[in-house]
């Protein structure tokens, strides 16, 4: 769902910037809530893996293909606050080094698939893990439920600018029908990916889940063949902080093999904006990227002619620039932290 240059016009796109940009100053502000020394890094990490699985084109329907936005998978690993800043760094690499994005786009790029997304799953994921039994697998569920819905929210979100500052005149009623068909189908694959990657972190390491602590049941003991709840003196002390070491490079080595590898197998139709947008006219305006010379461009090694590798190597180089990145963005937020903002994390887990 990257919007191109040309789809929005230019007052609105500085709105959308304007916005974007606040929005990135109050995930700034609420990410030293959420960061602590062990999860700054894999912060970082969670970026790079969206970026890496956003290269996996998977089809939907005829001739059209969708991809993970990753906002509610950021959102539940890391946090909402750190989550849609995980986001903006891979739409930023994404549309600087790959062209994909516009650049004048990047402030709806930025609220559509960051803020939109993060926010929506995260308030439904949240809501859904109050009501449902408190147990690994219905947070799993609540991850699923929580994807689904994220992409469609964005599709309307991406219709209701296009509303406002569209570049073609187009019936907006038949533009949200075959935008939220697509992105409903869309939301299926997401929430797939989301669910069985929150699921797989879960069973290893429930403690680096940010949407799975404080979910801990109450310790239970069977007293004449009934369940009671344990005194606070029988609970468990709680355990010492473990590495992540393990964790992250299991992680990293993932990224990389997906982008570098998997990714030449992603399906080649076009995206769900980019169907819609061929079939209702909405590109009758688009403009050439501003990083189209990008040595980069389109996923490939420039002068690279055999497909494969050109683009394993574009897929390898966007991992390890987007795990720099937003691992130097957020362990620079981690140490901007003032005693009096103390860190969500707790020792609970699922």
């Amino acid at each position: 769902m990257h919007v191109p240059d040309g789809f929005i016009n230019a007052p609105v796109s500085a709105v959308a910037g304007v916005v974007a940009a606040g929005a990135v100053a109050v995930g700034l502000r609420g990410a030293r809530r959420e960061l602590d020394d062990r999860t700054a890094p894999l912060a970082g990490l969670v970026a790079a893996f969206v970026f890496a699985v956003q290269m996996l084109n998977f089809p939907v329907a005829a001739g059209t293909s969708g991809h993970l936005l990753g906002g509610a998978l950021a959102a539940i690993l890391v946090g909402p606050y750190t989550g849609m800043l995980c986001i903006a760094v891979v739409l930023l690499m994404q549309s600087i080094l790959f062209a994909d994005g516009g650049l004048t786009a990047l402030g709806v790029n930025i609220t559509v698939m960051g803020v939109v997304t993060t926010v929506v799953a995260y308030a439904l994921f949240r809501g859904l893990t109050r009501v449902l039994p408190r147990t690994r697998r219905s947070t799993t569920v609540a991850a699923f439920v929580a994807a689904l819905v994220s992409v469609p929210a964005a599709a309307v979100a991406f219709t209701a600018v296009y509303a406002i500052g569209g570049t073609t005149d187009v019936p907006l009623g038949k533009v949200l029908t075959a935008m939220v068909g697509v992105h409903v189908l869309i939301g299926i694959g997401e929430a797939a990916i989301t669910a069985l990657t929150v699921g797989a972190v879960i069973a290893v390491r429930p403690d680096l889940v940010h949407g799975a602590r404080g979910l801990a049941a109450p310790l239970k003991l069977r007293v004449d063949g009934a369940l009671v709840d344990a005194p606070a003196a029988a609970a468990p002390s709680p355990a010492p902080a473990r590495s992540t070491r393990k964790v992250r490079a299991a992680g990293l080595a993932a990224a990389l093999v997906l982008a570098g590898f998997v990714s030449f197998y992603a399906s080649a139709n076009p995206d769900g904006l980019e169907k819609v947008a061929a079939d209702k006219g909405i590109d009758e305006k688009v403009q050439e990227h501003g990083a189209a010379d990008s040595p980069l461009a389109d996923y490939g090694v420039k002068d690279v002619e055999n497909a494969r590798i050109s683009g394993g190597l574009a897929g390898v180089i966007g991992v390890g620039a987007t795990v720099a990145v937003g691992s130097g963005v957020f362990w620079s937020v981690r140490r901007r932290r003032t005693p009096e903002e103390p860190t969500t994390r707790t020792t609970e887990s699922v």
